[in-house]
C-alpha cells in the first residue's frame, strides 16, 4: 500500500514534468515556425523589387513592335465589345453583324519579351487624380475608345460617365479622380477641318502656324497621346493668317513639307508649354489602311471586305503607308529631345497593324448616309479599310501605353 501512493506519485511528476517539456516544446516549434515565416516573408519583400526591377530591365531593353501575332483565345479579348457602356458605333463590328470572330484573338507577342498583363484596375490607379488627353482624329478615337472599353468594364456604372462637348469627348472615373479625353483636331494645327460632326470639306485648309486654338483644352494634361497622319494625305492649302483675314494668303507646299511645318508648330507649343515634371507625351505612328487588295495578292479593286486572316509575311508594307512621313515624326521628336531635352514617346504601331488587313471595321459598321443599290450589289465599294473593330487591333496600342505608363 506505501508503495503505491509512492510509485503514483512518481508517475504524476513524471507526467508533469514531460507535460512541461511537450508545452517547451510545442512553444518552441510555433516560435521557430514564425521566426521563418517572418524571415521568409521578409526575404519575399526584399525580392519583390528585384523582381519589379528585373521586368523593368527585361521591358526596357525590348522592342515592343517586332514580334508576331498569335491566336490566343485565353487572354483576348480584353474586354465584351457588346457590353462596352461607351462603344462606337463604327467600330461596333458584333453589333453590326459580323459573324467571323477571329480578329477578337490574335495577341500581339514580341520577339524580345512577354508584355504585362493588361490589369485595368492598376491602370485606374495610376491615372487617379490624372488626365489623359488622346488628341488627333478618328483613329486616335478608335484608341479612346479602346481604353475606355477596356477600364470601364472595371467600374460600376454609377461611378463612371461620359460627356460630349464639342471637339472634346470626356470619359470620367469619378471613384478615381481620373478623366480619359478625346479631342478632335485630326490636323493638330488649326484647320477648317475642325469641326468634330461637319469636317467633309472640298478643299482642307490649313493654319500651319496655329495650334494654340487647340492646344489650350489640353494643355493641363498629365498624360498626351497624339496622332495625325491621313488628313495630310491630300495636298492642303496653307493659310498664313486668320479665316478672317482679308489680307490672308494661300498656297501649296506639297505634303511633306506641310506636314513637316505643322510638326514643327506642334513640337515648339510642346517645348514651350508642357510641363516636364508633371506630362508624359505620347505620338502614335501612322495606323495602316488596307484599301489595295493587290498589295498582299488580290485583284485590283479588292480590299479588306471579307478578309479573315492576317498577312503572314513578316516583310509586307502597304503601299499606303508613307516612310517618309514616318521619319518625319521621328526627326521632329528627335530634334525636340535634342534641343530641350523634351521626351516623347513614339508608339509604333504601324508595321504590327500592318499584318491586320482582316481587321478593319469593313462593311461592320454603322453607316451614316443610306446604301445606293450599287453599293449593296458590291460590298467592297462601301467597305471601311481605315478604322478598326473593337475589341481590336487599337487595344494593343493601349496595351503598349499601359506598359510604358506603369513599368517605363
Amino acid at each position: 500500500m506505501n508503495g503505491r501512493p509512492v510509485l503514483f506519485g512518481s508517475s504524476l511528476k513524471n507526467k508533469g514534468m514531460g507535460i512541461q517539456l511537450s508545452f517547451q516544446l510545442l512553444v518552441a516549434i510555433i516560435t521557430a515556425v514564425l521566426v521563418l515565416t517572418a524571415l521568409s516573408m521578409s526575404r519575399g519583400i526584399s525580392q519583390v523589387p528585384k523582381l519589379v526591377e528585373t521586368q523593368i530591365s527585361s521591358l526596357s531593353s525590348c522592342n515592343f513592335y517586332s514580334g508576331k501575332w498569335v491566336f490566343d483565345n485565353q487572354s483576348r479579348p480584353l474586354y465584351n465589345g457588346t457590353n462596352c457602356s461607351f462603344m462606337d458605333d463604327g467600330m461596333a463590328c458584333q453589333k453590326f453583324g459580323r459573324k467571323n470572330l477571329n480578329y477578337l484573338y490574335w495577341k500581339w507577342q514580341p520577339n524580345d519579351c512577354d508584355l504585362p498583363r493588361f490589369n485595368a484596375t492598376a491602370m485606374l490607379e495610376k491615372l487617379r487624380n490624372k488626365r489623359v488627353v488622346y488628341v488627333g482624329d478618328s483613329l486616335n478615337r478608335n484608341q479612346w475608345v479602346s481604353m475606355v472599353c477596356i477600364l470601364e468594364s472595371e467600374i460600376p456604372s454609377h461611378l463612371k460617365y461620359v460627356n460630349y462637348n464639342g471637339s472634346l469627348v470626356t470619359f470620367k472615373a469619378i471613384e478615381y479622380n481620373a478623366t480619359i479625353d478625346f479631342y478632335w483636331a485630326p490636323l493638330l494645327v488649326e484647320s477648317n477641318c475642325d469641326d468634330p460632326s461637319y469636317h467633309r470639306v472640298d478643299e482642307r485648309i490649313v493654319r500651319i502656324d496655329s495650334i494654340e486654338k487647340h492646344a489650350r483644352i489640353w494643355k493641363d494634361a498629365d498624360v498626351l497621346v497624339f496622332n495625325s497622319y491621313l488628313w495630310w494625305r491630300l495636298n492642303l492649302k496653307v493659310l498664313w493668317g486668320s479665316f478672317e483675314s482679308a489680307n490672308a494668303k494661300y498656297e501649296y507646299l506639297g505634303m511633306l513639307r506641310t506636314y513637316e511645318l505643322g510638326l514643327q508648330t506642334w513640337a515648339d507649343w510642346l517645348d514651350t508649354h508642357v510641363n516636364r515634371t508633371k506630362t508624359r507625351v505620347f505620338f502614335v505612328s501612322l495606323s495602316p489602311t488596307h484599301n489595295r487588295g493587290e498589295d498582299w495578292g488580290k485583284a485590283n479593286g479588292q480590299n479588306c471586305y471579307d478578309e479573315a486572316e492576317p498577312i503572314s509575311n513578316r516583310e509586307y508594307w502597304g503601299s499606303d503607308s508613307d516612310p517618309e512621313m514616318m521619319k518625319l515624326v521621328e526627326v521632329a521628336i528627335k530634334k525636340l529631345n535634342e534641343k530641350s531635352g523634351f521626351k516623347v514617346e513614339l508608339l509604333n504601331i504601324t508595321q504590327l497593324s500592318e499584318y491586320r488587313k482582316e481587321g478593319h471595321s469593313s462593311i461592320y459598321r454603322k453607316h451614316w448616309d443610306p446604301l445606293t443599290k450599287e453599293q449593296l450589289a458590291n460590298p467592297s465599294s462601301y467597305a471601311d479599310c481605315i478604322h478598326w473593330c473593337l475589341p481590336g487591333v487599337p487595344d494593343i496600342w493601349n496595351h503598349f501605353l499601359y506598359a510604358h505608363l506603369l513599368y517605363l
